[in-house]
Order: structure tokens, then sequence, then C-alpha cells
């Protein structure tokens, strides 16, 4: 139980956090005081559903044709020591910070709902990361209930602090070395499971 809770939680966190136009423009909003527990609520909620359309969906896939699950699980090794590398790289070059903009006035909680739920399910890499990814790593797991509530602990988790500590994270994640830290320890986590994935 405990080996699956983790490793969902690490192989979500792992895709989650990686700076981008979502987590720019949720850190943003935040900032302004945009309505934050809407923001967190819509990307969390997002999230979740993903999560578990893939972690179940591809279960059914594999009842269907089982010769398709380990073409994905390969792809999805491949897709975390791709991440792993990336994560090395920025943390040897050092280059890699946060970086957000300040408006004068927040969106309404309507216009913020509907622009968070755009950003999250418009964005072609929301489906290959928790759907693909995340749902062939949860389907080869002994217990994918315990999987699935890690990676959506990642989710809850991530974007609560993002929303909720706003003012101090922009200070925090905007600093090159901090980052550098931060992707040094990804990395590793994500090798770490990319090889647990391995048929032995």
């Amino acid at each position: 139980m405990l080996w699956s809770l983790v490793t969902g939680f690490v192989v979500a966190i792992g895709l989650i956090v990686a700076i981008g136009a979502q987590n720019a423009w949720v850190l943003s909003q935040s900032m302004r005081g945009g309505h934050r527990g809407v923001i967190a609520m819509v990307c969390i909620l997002c999230d979740a559903g993903l999560i578990i359309l893939g972690v179940y969906g591809i279960q059914q896939v594999q009842a269907l044709l089982p010769s398709l699950v380990p073409v994905l699980t390969a792809l999805g090794i491949a897709l975390l020591l791709w991440l792993s590398w990336q994560a090395t790289r920025r943390a040897w070059l050092g280059t890699s910070g946060l970086q957000v903009s300040r408006a004068d006035t927040p969106d309404s909680r309507w216009k913020t709902a509907g622009t968070a739920l755009g950003i999250t399910l418009l964005n072609p890499h929301v489906y290959l990361d928790t759907v693909v990814l995340i749902g062939s790593v949860g389907a080869q797991q002994a217990q994918p209930l315990w999987f699935t509530v890690g990676a959506c602990l990642a989710s809850f988790a991530w974007f609560s602090a993002l929303t909720g500590f706003a003012p101090r994270l922009a200070r925090w994640l905007s600093s090159p070395a901090r980052w550098r830290a931060f992707d040094a320890g990804m990395a590793g986590l994500l090798l770490l499971v990319a090889v647990s994935l391995v048929p032995l």
C-alpha cells in the first residue's frame, strides 16, 4: 500500500510541478487575490478526474488488448527517464525559476474558473501526463487505488500550496538556486520510479 501511494505521489508531483503556463498563471492569479479557492478546486478536480480515468481506463484497455499495456508501460518508462534527464539538465545548468507577472485587479469568480478550466483541459500535455503516463504506471501497481490516492494527493498538495502561499512562494520559487536543488531531487525520484517499472 505504502509503495503504491508514494509512487503515485512522486510520479504525479514530478509532472505537475514542471514549470509551465498553468503554474505561472495559477501563481500569478493567486498573488492578485484572484479567487484562490476556485482556482485550486478547478485544477485539483480536473487532475483527479483525469488520473482516475487514466488508471482505471488503462485497466479496461488491458482487459481488451493485453498486449497494449506493456507498450504503454515501456513508453511510460521512457518518458520518466526523459523527465529525469530534463530535471538533471536543469539542475546542472541552474537556469530554471518561476517568473510571474502582476495585474491590477482580479477577474470575476466565473471568469477565473473558466480560464482555469481552459488552461488545464486545452493543454494536450495534460492528457499525455495524467491519462497515459500516470494511467499506465498506475495500472502496473499491486494496489492501483492507493496509487490513485497518492497521485491525487500530489495534485491537492501542489495546488493548495501554490494558491495558499502564493506571495511567499513567488519569492521562493523565483530563485534558480532553489529550483536547482528541487530539480536534482526530483530527477533522482523519477529515475527510481522508472527503474522500479522495468520487468524483471
